[in-house]
């Protein structure tokens, strides 16, 4: 085998191991998270019994969700049932694939990116597959063959698709101005200039918001509604079957926590550091870039959390008149605004 594509080979099954692994941690330890902000925030002490400051709590709860018993109704249709959960987890896992984590580094006189793929098209990548999660949330609700999960798996998909279609277009702004598709290219764009969350605020603005909508979470948690669907799409499930769901939403939110920072906060540029300072540290300046990459995305997470616990959940109807009404047209004049602000100059 010829040595250069060994060695792809190799620094690929690496990236992937390191990168789902790290996933997989900040899902298990999100709830955690979340509990502890939850308590910082209505002043309360959140879990503190297992282990120190309740740390390994995640870990009593997955061993908890291992060892109940799996229940599947018979009134459920069984192969969509079953399918159901993975289906939620996969697309959120194959997004992290072209999201760029650190500047390249050199190993053994190779180049290697700090992204399981580099693609061309990475964006259109991203897009495509993460509006694969509605399918998972809509079989779910379909197969329970029961009126809350139905209800549930039917707004998830109204408002995911409603959403899918402004995350796309508050996108479109960055490729124009960056000229690629490619996720590394539009990292560098920002390097060697602004983040893009100063030249394209508006696609920010929406990015965000659009973010929200795509992972479930408060304000727009309304496929759950558990003070009016009991749990939503999920509500027939047991086990690691229902830990799974948990397992997606949070992966989810890490993902787009990654896209968020790649995408608009400057991927693992630092605020104020010029990469000739970082230069003459070699591979050390890969170490710092990947730390800010993870702050940026650690500090986005936690907004998931304040967000939370900070905003009422909105009537189905208002979340979507805003995709709709408000957030379409703002995405729309953004694409505009960064056409007519890209336009040549001179003749």
């Amino acid at each position: 085998m010829n040595g250069d594509l060994l060695f792809n080979i190799v620094a690929a099954l690496v990236k992937i191991l390191i990168f789902i692994h790290i996933v997989l941690i900040a899902a298990a330890y999100m709830p955690w998270v979340e509990r502890k902000v939850s308590a910082w925030i209505q002043d309360r002490v959140g879990p503190n019994r297992v282990g120190v400051f309740g740390l390994l709590q995640p870990i009593a709860d997955a061993l908890k969700f291992i060892f109940k018993e799996d229940l599947v109704p018979n009134h459920v249709n069984k192969v969509l049932y079953v399918l159901a959960p993975a289906i939620t987890v996969v697309p959120a896992m194959l997004v992290l694939c072209v999201v760029p984590f650190g500047p390249s580094v050199e190993v053994m006189g190779r180049t290697v990116h700090l992204a399981i793929a580099d693609l061309d098209i990475g964006i259109l990548f991203v897009l495509a597959v993460s509006s694969l999660g509605v399918y998972g949330i809509v079989f779910a609700g379909w197969a329970s063959n029961s009126k809350y999960p139905m209800l549930g798996g039917i707004r998830s998909s109204a408002q995911m698709i409603s959403y899918e279609v402004c995350l796309g277009l508050s996108v479109v702004g960055i490729f124009m101005a960056a000229e690629s598709l490619r996720m590394l290219d539009i990292v560098i764009y920002q390097v060697d200039g602004t983040w893009n969350m100063f030249s394209q605020p508006i696609g920010f603005l929406v990015f965000v918001i659009a973010a929200f909508a795509e992972t479930n979470r408060l304000p727009f948690d309304m496929p759950e509604a558990e003070t009016e669907l009991v749990a939503g799409y999920h509500t027939e499930y047991s086990s690691m079957k229902f830990a799974m769901f948990f397992m997606a939403e949070y992966a989810s939110m890490f993902v787009f926590s990654a896209l968020v920072a790649a995408l608009f906060l400057g991927g693992w540029d630092i605020p104020f550091v010029s990469e000739a300072t970082l230069a003459p540290l070699g591979n050390w300046a890969v170490l710092l870039g990947f730390m800010a990459f993870m702050a940026k995305l650690s500090l986005f997470l936690f907004f998931y959390v304040w967000v939370r616990f900070t905003i009422p959940r909105f009537r189905f109807d208002q979340l979507m008149a805003l995709g709709w009404k408000v957030l379409l047209p703002l995405a729309l004049a953004n694409i505009v605004v960064t056409g007519l602000l890209n336009l040549p100059r001179g003749g």
